[in-house]
């Protein structure tokens, strides 16, 4: 006998419910709060419809709770990137310096089809959210809006994936990024990039992403001569902040990064050659560094050998001062045996040499992270009213933060992703 479509789809709604109603509690062998860099033991976690219940070591267990045993582990919220690439991958040739890594991300970009780079970011999606990357920010490099069809396919789970915040086309002054563009060819950094020189432009950009979905606004303050205003930058913010986005600026200089934060951007992204007296600017207005600190394996892939010392530097400086700090990486290089997750997890290491403290580090990646998208009454806790957005891990990062590189439980929105 055929079912009736309108039945068949019934029948999967109601399948769905009860499964999103069904109880799931969670034995925690040892609970981290990265707020307080408290650890509790033999606390129990209960999950329903995909948020947290209730948590602490005298909630009881309801009867009919499907249990899920992670007694000998540290549980811990899940973790943040919020400097991703996720439709952008490019196979580099380490040690080769920028002009080739340029060749190769225009080479990357003006080749692969929208469609082939949103496929490039599902996988890279699935391989974040397995490695615990349970939010990400995705800040452009995705051609036509790959990447809001990519969180589109995530939000309605026709592929796994972090719950994602993406930048959509990134916004620059004429050029982009691309140095040395051939005349012939004034387009080839398009749709990329949208340009945009006068305040009218501007704010067009702007609206123009928000309409197509960008849940961020990135922008390019500083990678050509010509640098982008404190005036310009105050009117990309307000008319963002007027669609209710933050916006991520991309400032490779000193004077870069201070026309951001003068400009009231939420977050400096990379700042490799600040200065002390830009951090304190920074921590005055509240600006977030998203510092991506290449580890030296990914500063010689990416062709920059010397960055590594570089971030390094500034790390210890922006701690020294009292930045706040997100956790982000842009990873965009291929290697074998990695994946886009186990890749970027491995930027913890640049911290530990930037002589960060665990328990730092551990905030750059939940918390702080959250509150920099304006996520933290829902995300980088594990508390009443949250996200399940869970890891485990064997050790406790808060002693020996090496331990989020080696996760072997994740669950996002209630949902199990891994359990080893």
């Amino acid at each position: 006998m055929k079912v009736p479509r309108a039945v068949l789809s019934l029948g999967v709604w109601l399948g769905a419910a009860v499964l999103s109603a069904q109880v799931t509690a969670i034995r925690a062998g040892r609970l981290v709060d990265p707020a307080t860099g408290a650890t509790t033991r033999n606390a129990v976690i209960l999950v329903e419809g995909g948020k947290i219940k209730a948590v602490g070591p005298s909630v009881a267990v309801p009867p009919n709770a499907r249990i899920v045993d992670l007694s000998g582990k540290t549980v811990l919220p899940g973790l943040f990137d919020v400097h991703t690439h996720l439709c952008l991958g490019i196979k580099t040739q380490g040690g080769n310096g920028l002009p080739e890594l340029l060749r190769s991300l225009l080479a990357a970009t003006a080749i692969e089809t929208d469609a082939y780079r949103a496929i490039q970011g599902v996988a890279n999606a699935r391989d974040m959210l397995r490695a615990g990357f349970t939010t990400v920010r995705d800040v452009g490099n995705a051609g036509n809006y790959a990447d809001t069809a990519l969180r589109r396919a995530v939000e309605d789970g026709l592929v796994p994936g972090p719950t994602i915040v993406n930048a959509g086309r990134i916004i620059t002054p004429y050029g982009g990024q691309y140095h040395g563009l051939p005349p012939t060819r004034a387009d080839i950094a398009q749709p990329e990039y949208l340009y945009a020189d006068t305040p009218d432009e501007m704010r067009k950009a702007v609206r123009e992403n928000i309409a197509f979905g960008a849940t961020v606004i990135k922008i390019v303050v500083d990678d050509q001569p010509y640098l982008y205003s404190v005036e310009d930058v105050k009117t990309l913010v307000r008319e963002a902040a007027a669609g209710g986005l933050k916006v991520a600026a991309h400032c490779a200089t000193d004077a870069g990064a201070k026309i951001a934060a003068e400009g009231g951007v939420a977050s400096v992204e990379h700042a490799y050659r600040a200065t002390t007296p830009t951090l304190e600017l920074m921590k005055s207005k509240g600006t977030f560094l998203v510092g991506t600190d290449f580890t030296r394996q990914a500063a010689h892939e990416m062709g920059m050998d010397e960055y590594h010392g570089w971030v390094v530097d500034r790390l210890k400086r922006a701690y020294a001062v009292g930045v706040p700090v997100a956790f982000g990486t842009d990873v965009v290089f291929e290697m074998p045996g990695e994946t886009r997750g186990t890749l970027s997890i491995e930027f913890v290491t640049s911290f530990v040499e930037a002589g960060v403290a665990p328990a730092q580090i551990l905030r750059a990646m939940t918390v702080d992270a959250a509150k920099l998208l304006g996520m933290e009454k829902e995300r980088g806790a594990i508390a009443p009213g949250y996200f399940a957005d869970i890891v485990a891990a064997d050790a406790n990062p808060l002693e020996q933060i090496d331990a989020v590189r080696h996760v072997s439980f994740v669950m996002k929105g209630g949902v199990i992703i891994r359990n080893d």
